[in-house]
């Protein structure tokens, strides 16, 4: 699952309402930050910190895939020119992907922002994490960013790109100036043996990596569920602390559509359907489909799908009972946005060329049997449909005496699979009026009569179609020039229609009557069971074998004097 963006509206909007916004403008950014710790303990002379020595070391990273696309920066208060070791500008993302800690002795590199911090590392656990989530989402803050990393502005707000934020502490180590992260003072601890935790424990293991952590999962690391005030072990700060991050709300982008023309049979009930993709899917603000189809309007309203992924959007109708071409409108309505495209259809009637009339003197001296043709088939179809949910998430503001809760939530999606499956059979057998037919042997020049049934199951039956056409071809034509449309007789159920020529009428098919002895095979394609992932149909056959003709049930004799 996948969330969404609105839980930034959610917050910034809260963050407006606490904070006087002539100070900064709203990029559109969110924070995801929460913080703890706890008291600091005593120290040495050789082991010390001193509160406010900090900084916050930031992080430009593709959302999609995780990559750090700009070289960290140091922001900071203060001016620790007094560092003697450092470990250069690496991020936790690279430190989690295999970079290794190396220790520098050049001079530490950091920037003074315009508008100071407001405190990030705290010692008693009360630091304020709603005034870093308004600096650090601020337009200046965030425009003051893209100048110092080389990142264009707009690209950066634009939704594809994420800020992280790492808290940084200068202290004192073993009498050494050297200014870490709390990824960087975790790994350090594991170089040292232990010792820094043995030295600086409160604020290496505790107020610094407790100083940031995230409200909800993002990047690749977890929300923070452990302790607030208690020092954490080198594992947990490397793998869920020290961190925030600033996400931009996507500005409006025109949907993308996915269509194919189709082809579909005359007075049949079909499904088209296209794919919906990119702008916004706030379930708050559902994209909206609309098919024109032959003069008449069809919606498909609450299209919903997460950040990044697509939903399929269709309508089920009836096509008109003439051939004729014609071109469906689509219209997708997303918030502030439309895209609209056009799909040419065409309708066809395949009852208009059955085989002429065999007669009695009937020759084809070239005939060679030929394969069956592979016709399009498709047996199973999937699609599914996002179904949106909201994950309560309450936070309070405020004092232990004055505050109020507030629902820092955000839409999760589950994916409701659907899947229908087609069964289909066919089988002929000797015309009942055949006088000289044995079980499933008959002579050439005699008729056959057909069943064939097919079936659509499904777990969303509403999305479906049964079958609706089955069009039989012959082998004395090559399975091909011309066919027999099949009559349906019921949900699924066709036959042969009437025969015009048959002295019955019967639903049958003469077999011409050079036709050679052997199998006597028909091909059957069954067709238009519908389903949001297209066509379901099937490719039949079934056999009889020939033996004679019927001249050898004619006697012709002279008559008695």
């Amino acid at each position: 699952m996948k969330k969404v963006i609105r839980i930034t509206f959610i917050l910034l909007l809260t963050l407006s309402m606490l904070f006087p916004i002539n100070a900064f403008a709203d990029t559109g950014g969110s924070g995801n930050i929460d913080g703890g710790g706890g008291g600091m303990g005593s120290g040495t002379s050789t082991n010390t910190w001193s509160p406010g020595n900090e900084g916050v070391r930031i992080t430009v990273v593709r959302a999609s895939d995780h990559t750090v696309v700009t070289t960290p920066i140091d922001l900071t208060n203060k001016s620790p020119n007094n560092i003697k070791v450092h470990f250069g500008k690496t991020s936790k993302l690279q430190y989690n992907a295999g970079s290794a800690l190396t220790a520098m002795t050049s001079k530490y590199q950091y920037i003074n922002p315009p508008q100071a911090m407001p405190q990030i590392i705290s010692t008693n656990g009360s630091n304020n994490i709603e005034a870093i989530k308004k600096y650090f989402c601020s337009e200046y803050i965030v425009q003051m960013i893209a100048n110092h990393t080389g990142m264009d502005y707009d690209i950066l707000i634009g939704g594809e790109y994420k800020i992280l934020l790492e808290p940084i502490a200068y202290y004192k180590f073993e009498g050494v100036m050297i200014a870490t992260t709390a990824t960087e003072a975790a790994l350090y601890d594991e170089q040292t043996s232990g010792l820094l935790r043995r030295r600086m424990v409160s604020l290496t293991h505790k107020n610094l990596p407790l100083a940031m952590f995230l409200e909800v999962s993002d990047l690749g690391y977890p929300a923070w569920g452990g302790s607030r005030t208690s020092a954490a072990s080198n594992a947990d700060i490397k793998s869920s602390l020290g961190l925030g991050i600033v996400r931009f709300t996507e500005r409006p982008e025109e949907p993308q559509i996915d269509a194919y023309d189709y082809e579909y049979r005359v007075n049949t009930d079909v499904i088209t359907a296209i794919r919906v993709s990119g702008g916004q899917s706030d379930p708050d603000r559902p994209t909206r489909v609309s098919f024109n189809i032959g003069g008449r309007t069809y919606n498909v309203g609450n299209v919903y799908y997460p950040e990044g992924d697509s939903q399929l959007a269709w309508v089920k109708w009836k096509t008109p009972d003439t051939e004729q071409a014609m071109t469906i409108h689509v219209t997708v309505s997303g918030p502030g946005s439309t895209a609209k495209t056009a799909l040419n259809v065409k309708i066809v009637d395949l009852d208009k060329n059955p085989p002429p009339n065999p007669v009695a003197d009937d020759r084809n001296d070239s005939y060679r049997i030929a394969a069956v043709p592979n016709r399009a088939i498709k047996s199973t179809a999937n699609w599914s449909v996002w179904r949106p949910w909201w994950q309560e998430y309450w936070v309070w503001h405020g004092d232990d005496e004055d505050g109020y809760w507030c629902d820092h939530g955000w839409w999760e999606f589950d994916l409701d699979r659907y899947s229908a499956s087609l069964t289909a059979a066919m089988s002929i057998k000797c015309d009942s009026r055949n006088p000289t037919a044995s079980g499933r042997t008959m002579k050439s020049g005699y008729g056959i009569n057909q069943t064939v049934i097919g079936s659509v199951s499904s777990n969303q039956s509403s999305a479906v179609t049964q079958p609706q056409n089955a069009v039989s071809y012959f082998p004395e034509f090559g399975y091909e020039t011309y066919w027999r449309l099949l009559e349906r007789m019921g949900s699924g159920r066709f036959e042969f229609q009437r025969n015009p020529y048959s002295t019955y009428k019967n639903r049958t098919h003469f077999s011409p009557i050079w036709m050679p002895d052997g199998a006597y095979t028909v091909n059957t394609w069954l067709i238009d069971g519908w389903t949001p992932d297209g066509m379901l149909s099937a490719n039949l056959t079934d056999s009889l074998t020939i033996r004679g003709n019927l001249w050898s049930d004619w006697h012709v004799a002279p008559l008695n004097p």
